[in-house]
């Protein structure tokens, strides 16, 4: 057998300490499968303290110093865009160290700089668990699906978003309070700010159309939009008229250039997207003639993370170094973004406004005025002077057109609170 892989592991962690415990129950097996052995030679870690369920040799709390131990790669597990993680993958390329990482912040955005680092120094720069966990798809768009090229993706790639939405639809209570059990339970920080305003989806969603398309991560690029503004009235009437509400990053080509967002989308029921649950991520893929692909699994935590790590470990233990996205740094392209406001769908709009003759016609006219034509609808009375919803489902038309439409009727003194628009996507 060829001679041990050396390995450095940054942080121990939920993700670091799975790493850790699966090679030290599953060593032997793994070595047999990379050809080689696979031997922790390092840690950096603040708390030497701490008591861990498997043996550690040699501790360092530099990370420049870490980047130079005698390892084959180095495991990136501190996290961040900046600061320690970025000090310490750069050291380590620059001193020809491997890295395997999944930190989808720092890729999201210094990916086209630490490939081409990677490049200089004949390197691999791996990080299948920073997206979507345990689902292979990194490995996929940059190595399985590349007959007739990618032409999009979506999915669901926030498990926290994706268990709030799942529970206030089996419960119907307020986002708040449904909050407040995730984090609890271990399913949400206690700062959400990243998962619920969308940010985290939007670092993965970068990585994921960077690989798709051959183009530098354009985190920049990406409108993002969270969930916490759906409300179980929301959640109720996309039941009635068969979606469910998702939390979706989307990447697709189109003729005015690259569309990448992150919304909440209406997507139908019993469709694989719409039928994912809990704290599930879900990605589709579609290739051209060869598609589209299904991708469902579970999106975080310490096995399947962890799991994705030691993937990429194996890789480079067999000597598979490839390009960071699929092709050399220096041939990822830059595509114009679609202008926005550009994207073409359906949407559902719900109006909150007073009960009172005309406030239908008005809301119809200003649609119109717009090129806005209504597809379905549901209205339901009370009383007058009483709050009622007015809940339409639209044809396909522009998100700007929309927008426009909502701005005019906001400002009717028959609507009493700003109009809930939710584009609607296939699942």
């Amino acid at each position: 057998m060829n001679a041990p892989l050396r390995i450095a592991l940054a942080g121990l962690g939920t993700v670091g300490g799975g790493v850790a415990k699966i090679l030290a129950a599953n060593g032997a097996a793994l070595g047999k499968r990379a050809g080689r052995a696979l031997e922790i030679v390092a840690v950096l870690e603040r708390n030497e303290q701490k008591k861990r369920g498997f043996p550690v040799s040699l501790w360092i709390d530099d990370p420049i110093a870490f980047a130079g131990t005698d390892a084959d790669v180095v495991v990136e597990l501190i996290g961040g865009e900046d600061g320690p993680a970025l000090t310490l993958v750069e050291a380590a390329l620059k001193a020809g160290r491997h890295v395997v990482t999944a930190n989808k912040a720092l890729l999201a955005r210094h990916g086209a700089h630490l490939a081409q680092l990677a490049e200089q120094h004949g390197c691999a720069l791996k990080f299948e668990a920073a997206v979507a966990g345990g689902i292979p798809i990194i490995k996929s768009l940059r190595e399985n699906l590349i007959g007739y090229g990618v032409n999009g993706v979506r999915g669901i790639l926030n498990g926290t978003c994706n268990y709030i939405l799942t529970q206030m639809e089996s419960t119907s209570r307020s986002f708040a309070e449904v909050l407040k059990d995730a984090q609890r339970l271990g399913y949400a920080e206690a700062d959400p700010t990243l998962d619920i305003g969308g940010g985290d989806t939007a670092h993965k969603l970068a990585l994921l159309a960077a690989l798709a398309f051959g183009t530098a991560p354009a985190l920049d690029a990406i409108p993002v939009e969270g969930i916490a503004h759906i409300t179980p009235v929301d959640i109720a009437f996309a039941r009635e008229f068969g979606f469910r509400i998702k939390l979706l990053g989307i990447a697709k080509k189109t003729p005015q250039g690259i569309d990448q967002r992150v919304q909440p989308a209406m997507v139908r029921a019993g469709t694989p997207l719409g039928d994912v649950d809990g704290a599930f991520n879900a990605v589709v893929a579609d290739a051209g003639p060869a598609g589209p692909y299904f991708f469902e699994g579970r999106g975080a935590g310490e096995a399947p993370t962890a799991n994705a790590v030691i993937a990429d470990l194996l890789d480079i233990a067999r000597g598979d170094i490839g390009f960071a996205f699929g092709i050399p740094a220096g041939e990822l392209i830059t595509l114009p973004p679609a202008p926005v406001g550009s994207a073409v769908s359906a949407f559902y709009l719900r109006f909150q406004v007073l009960d009172v003759p005309g406030v239908l016609a008005e809301i119809a006219g200003k649609l119109a005025e717009w090129r806005v034509s209504i597809e379905s609808m549901i209205q339901r009375g009370r009383a007058p002077s009483e709050a009622v919803a007015i809940v339409m489902i639209t044809h396909e038309t522009t998100h700007e057109s929309v927008a426009r439409a909502l701005k005019t009727i906001a400002s009717s003194d028959k609507v009493l609170e700003p109009p809930c628009m939710i584009p609607m996507e296939a699942g």
